[in-house]
């Protein structure tokens, strides 16, 4: 499915209409027209209002081959958290991580309880983890910056 007919699938399966969602979006009803009829791609910003007025991720709606609608919820609260948190950057490095860590389990035999188990404690580790680097290496940053007038 393209991105324009998984928002007006995503819409019709909620019973809303394009003004309705516009209105839970926050944006236009002219907008809603144009990202279903011509596929159109919003800002980010709209982007993740829109996935939210649709109950659905940002990824189910910008992957063309992704067809579950609530896939990896976990995993996309957990790159929003890492980009408030770290900036771009640091959501950039989130996702290469869990797309490096989903390629060890191409072909495994592991059941989805397992898998999540370990996407869930590989995300609280990188988010320490760079919770404590910012911490050590910005530390020095800021007291020569204090001993500097």
């Amino acid at each position: 499915m393209t991105f324009g007919e998984k928002i007006k699938s995503a819409r019709l399966a909620l019973n809303l209409s394009q003004i309705e969602l516009a209105e839970k979006a926050g944006v236009t009803e002219r907008s809603i027209y144009s990202y279903e009829q011509t596929g159109t791609f919003p800002k980010s910003t709209v982007l993740k209002k829109l996935a939210g007025a649709l109950d659905v991720t940002v990824s189910y709606l910008l992957d063309e081959s992704e067809t579950d609608k609530r896939a990896n919820i976990d995993q996309e609260l957990f790159f929003v958290g890492a980009k408030s948190g770290f900036g771009y950057k640091g959501a950039r490095e989130a996702r290469e991580v869990v797309s490096r860590a989903a390629a060890l389990f191409a072909g495994g035999e592991l059941d989805n309880e397992a898998k999540d188990v370990f996407f869930q404690s590989l995300m609280e580790v990188y988010l320490e983890s760079k919770a404590e680097a910012r911490e050590k290496f910005s530390g020095k940053r800021r007291r020569k910056s204090n001993i500097l007038p």
